[in-house]
């Protein structure tokens, strides 16, 4: 497929989304709040972004910390449409977890938590259902060999499984699945596809790794220009097969396969949308952003305040308008890209349209 040629359709298509996305950045609304609740991780991962350590130099934040930022948010909007995502780190290192998410429900939060599973047992399952746990996203990247290379641990694989096979088996929990795609798996989807399916999943992720953290040199996970557009092909073609929803990942502007591999179009909701409080009291959009673009500390600003009259590198990106993005006929739809794309300079460390020209 030629990734920049874009028919009639699909061009009147993404003017209408522009259009819509455009009055969002106006509006802001928040609707989702990731909160980092630790930075401690009892795996090591080799493409984590963040460099996340069993034992981390910065402490857990205290509970009561975050619930002074939802009352704050809840004096200003209604708590039930701002869903909560406990992240990490791996959020199951916390003893409290159940107790914290108890409390962000009682002050009428929905909330939901990203994990590896391998510190997941039916017990703390249950507990955390009631706890009030609406939804769940497990990392699952290979099957076992390609997982545990992944994962840099012999149980992680079994672990995310079991994991997985709890959720499946309570009625109404909303579950999705990541898998991290690399060289060394690609080859393998089909497989993990009919995996995933039998054992009861519904929904699956797809994303690549961006050359961020661990991952920045390592030449393993990075795919080349025909993986790329066979991922893409993969996806488009599973999704009409319908035995299970798949996507891309919301990672970047897809040119030609925009339409194709998501439910919706490209548009970077970090700081639209979507914000977070992380682990010191930083307040910033989307935790996927590992670069310094933080707009406050809950330590010493008042959130709903940052959030209302800050953020306005996320809002109007013609910052991004230089060097590569400065000569791309795309940039009316891809507004320089995902935030989490970005180094502390604020340069494109990767865009999916030169990677697939």
């Amino acid at each position: 497929m030629d990734i920049e040629k874009l028919g009639l359709r699909r061009r009147l298509a993404l003017e209408i989304w522009r259009y819509l996305e455009d009055d969002m950045v106006k509006h802001h609304p928040l609707r989702q709040l990731f909160w980092e609740c630790t930075l401690r991780c009892n795996l090591n991962c080799r493409h984590c972004g963040s460099d996340c350590k069993n034992v981390a130099t910065q402490p857990d934040m205290p509970i009561d910390d975050f619930l002074g930022v939802l009352d704050n948010i809840a004096a200003h909007t209604d708590p039930h449409k701002v869903f909560v995502i406990i992240t990490g780190g791996e959020p199951l290192m916390r003893k409290d977890l159940e107790q914290c998410g108890r409390a962000i429900y009682d002050k009428g939060f929905p909330w939901g938590m990203v994990t590896n599973g391998l510190a997941m047992t039916p017990m703390r399952f249950r507990r955390l259902i009631d706890s009030g746990m609406h939804s769940a996203t497990v990392s699952l990247d290979g099957l076992e060999t390609d997982h545990t290379f992944m994962r840099c641990n012999p149980h992680s694989f079994e672990k995310a499984v079991e994991a997985i096979k709890l959720m499946a088996a309570e009625p109404d929990f909303l579950f999705d699945i990541v898998t991290c795609v690399n060289r060394r798996n690609i080859d393998n989807l089909d497989q993990i596809k009919e995996l995933l399916i039998s054992i009861g999943c519904k929904a699956w992720r797809l994303f690549t790794v961006f050359p961020a953290g661990r991952a920045a040199t390592d030449e393993q996970l990075q795919l080349s220009k025909e993986q790329m557009h066979q991922l893409m092909q993969y996806i488009a073609t599973t999704r009409k097969e319908g035995r299970i929803s798949i996507q891309y990942g919301c990672e970047g502007f897809l040119g030609a396969y925009e339409g194709e591999v998501r439910d919706r179009f490209f548009a970077c909701q970090a700081g639209v949308t979507v914000g977070s409080v992380l682990a010191d009291g930083a307040i910033s959009a989307c935790a996927s952003i590992r670069a310094n673009y933080h707009q406050g500390n809950i330590y010493k600003d008042d959130f709903w305040q940052v959030w209302s009259n800050r953020f306005e590198m996320f809002r109007n990106r013609d910052w991004m308008k230089k060097g590569q993005c400065g000569k791309c006929k795309f940039f009316r739809y891809c507004k320089g890209n995902g935030m989490h794309l970005r180094d502390d300079n604020g340069e494109l460390m990767f865009c999916h349209i030169e990677r697939m020209k």
